[in-house]
Formats: structure tokens, sequence, C-alpha cells
């Protein structure tokens, strides 16, 4: 209710504006031209500051009531978050400070510095000393600030820790495939042409041994809390881009070209429920790249557990060979061995009663 009646006064404040400039223009007319121009010199420059003024208010009552919506309230779910959190919040104080003291000194010159009978302007064509400073100044800052974004660029990227799990995620229109390396923790080979969207979505080589144990899942990741994680990033169709908002990390995901990142996860999407009073949360992985007419729809969830709950879920997954060629599976050969035994001895008690009858 406060936020629309705080619409309601600002717009009521432009409104009476417009009516005063409408009544300055009636007054220029009886006025003449010169007189006119004097008087509306002192009401812009009276509006300029009003302006200033009303522009800060606002800039507060977007802050007040629409920050708590923004990601930026919310801790981030990464180690590596936390590097982009700092760098965020170092880049907004150098540019606010700077915003703040341009439009102070923007609309004060306005004010301060309007026509007067006598006030002569100042010209002049070139001034070095005032080059080097307005040059200088914002090129060094800048250089400091693209300094820090390359070096967590380069932490993000590098190789992580030896005891990171590597997960291939490939972006398709218009969702998300997980692959995970079975117990010999090596991903088998794959190639394009073999892609079946019904049994072989990434288009693994089944003649390769080390790809028989690989185990795909779609739209929902799994990952463990406090467990570095290392994504192998790609796409089977167009440009997307892994957005891991939550996580402060993002990555393109190009057809032919892998790329790689690596986080680690702070909580597990339990505590971070907790933390968020939202029953509902999931950790959100959304492609950022216009990628088609269903881009919107175009998300998947990260579910971050502990160790136990990581295990107990890898031990229910099926390897994507026996998927693809369930006859090969060991499990269902031995079930239907069970069931044919369980079978026989039916069929012999049947065989016997319609002889004796």
């Amino acid at each position: 209710m406060s936020l629309y009646l705080s619409i309601a006064i600002i717009a009521l404040i432009f409104i009476v504006i417009f009516q005063i400039a409408k009544a300055s223009e009636y007054v220029s007319v009886l006025k003449g031209e010169e007189a006119s121009r004097k008087q509306n010199n002192k009401i812009n420059g009276a509006l300029m500051i009003v302006f200033l003024v009303l522009g800060f208010v606002g800039v507060y009552v977007c802050n007040e009531y629409l920050f708590d919506k923004t990601l930026l309230a919310q801790e981030a779910a990464s180690v590596q978050g936390e590097k982009v959190d700092q760098m965020i919040w170092v880049t907004l104080a150098i540019t606010g400070i700077v915003f703040i003291i341009t439009q102070i000194l923007l609309f004060w010159f306005a004010y301060k510095y309007q026509e007067k009978d006598n006030r002569k302007a100042f010209f002049f064509a070139h001034s070095t000393k005032l080059e080097l400073i307005w040059t200088a100044i914002p090129a060094i800052t800048l250089t400091v600030l693209v300094i820090f974004g390359l070096r967590n660029w380069f932490f993000f990227t590098g190789e992580p820790p030896k005891n990171a799990m590597v997960v291939e995620v490939t972006g398709k229109q218009f969702g998300w495939i997980f692959r995970y390396p079975g117990k010999d923790a090596v991903f088998g080979k794959k190639y394009y042409k073999n892609i079946d969207p019904a049994t072989n979505s990434v288009g693994i080589v089944w003649d390769d041994k080390l790809a028989q144990d690989d185990i795909l899942t779609e739209q929902t990741m799994y990952v463990v809390k406090g467990q570095p994680v290392k994504l192998i990033i790609g796409s089977r169709d167009v440009i997307h881009d892994v957005g891991l908002s939550h996580f402060r990390l993002k990555m393109d995901a190009v057809p032919g070209i892998p790329t790689t990142m690596w986080f680690t996860p702070k909580f597990t999407t339990a505590e971070m429920r907790e933390k968020t009073g939202n029953p509902n949360f999931a950790y959100e992985i959304s492609c950022d790249q216009m990628c088609g007419n269903g881009h919107y729809s175009m998300k998947g969830v990260i579910e971050v557990v502990t160790q136990e709950e990581y295990d107990l879920w890898m031990a229910k997954q099926k390897a994507q060979y026996l998927v693809a060629f369930p006859e090969k599976d060991p499990e269902a050969a031995k079930a239907a061995d069970e069931s044919g035994k369980l079978a026989a001895p039916a069929d012999s008690t049947a065989k016997a009663a319609v002889a004796k009858m």
C-alpha cells in the first residue's frame, strides 16, 4: 500500500511541475520574450534542484522496496560466488560514488550558473590537464576492476582441486542433459551422429568400454555440499548459456567447443529452504542466451545434497548403456531367470492337476 502511495505522490508532483511549466508559458506571452527567458531560467534552475532531490529519493525508495527481491539480498551459495559478490559490491561502490558526485555537480552547476545580466561565460578550446585527469582516472579505475575480474575468471575456469567431481552439462532446445562418469570416473567417447533422443541423447559411442557405465539424467543435476564440482559444458544444437544465478556463475554452451568452470556449493537445498523461509526453494540452472521461441522454459534444477544422500541417489541410477540395451542388463536377466524358475513349478503343478482329472 505504501508503495502505491509513494508512486501516487511522485506522479502528483510531476503533474504540479507540468502545470507550473504551462503557466510560465502564458506568463511569457504577457511579459515579452526577454523577461520571459530570464524567468524561465530561474524556474529551470530551481527545477534542476528539485529533480536532483526527487531522483535521489526515487533511488532510495526503489532500493528499500526492491532490493530484497534481488539475488544480492541472498548470500552466494558457492565459495566462488563470494568473490563475485565482492567484485559486484566494489564496482557498485566506485560507480555509485562517481554517479552521486557527477549528478550533484551537474544539477548544481545548472542552477548556480544560470543566465544573469552581470555574468559572462568563459570559453576555452583546450586543456591538457583536464583531459589527462578525466582520461587517466577512469582508465586506472577500470584497469583495476578488469584485473580483479580476470583473476576471478581464471580461477573459476582453471583446474579444480583433485577431489572435484565432474559432470558434463549439455544444452538442447529447450532443456538440459547431465552425464556422470561411472565407477571408472572417466567419461567415454561420444559422437554427434550417434544422438538418439530416445536412448542416447548425447551420442555416446557404445563400443567404448569407458562409456558403458556413464549415467545420463535430464533436467535435474545432483551435486554434493562442500565438494568442488567441475562442469564440462557443451550444446547439441544452438548456443546456450549455463546460468547458475544462486552460485553467481555462468558460462556459454557452444556446439563443438567444450567450455569448463567449477564451483563449490556451500549449502544443501534443504538448508537454503530454511535460510530463505521458502519450502519450495530450488537451485536453478537456466539458459542465459536467447536460443529460440522456447528459451523462457529452458530451466533445470540443481539438487545440492550431503555425501550420504548423493551416494544413495547414485546407487539407484542405471548406466545409460543398460537403458539402451536392457537385454544386456545382468540384473534384468537375473530377475527373468528367477521369474522363470518360479513359473516352472506352477506349470508342472497345473499339468499334474489336469492329468488327475
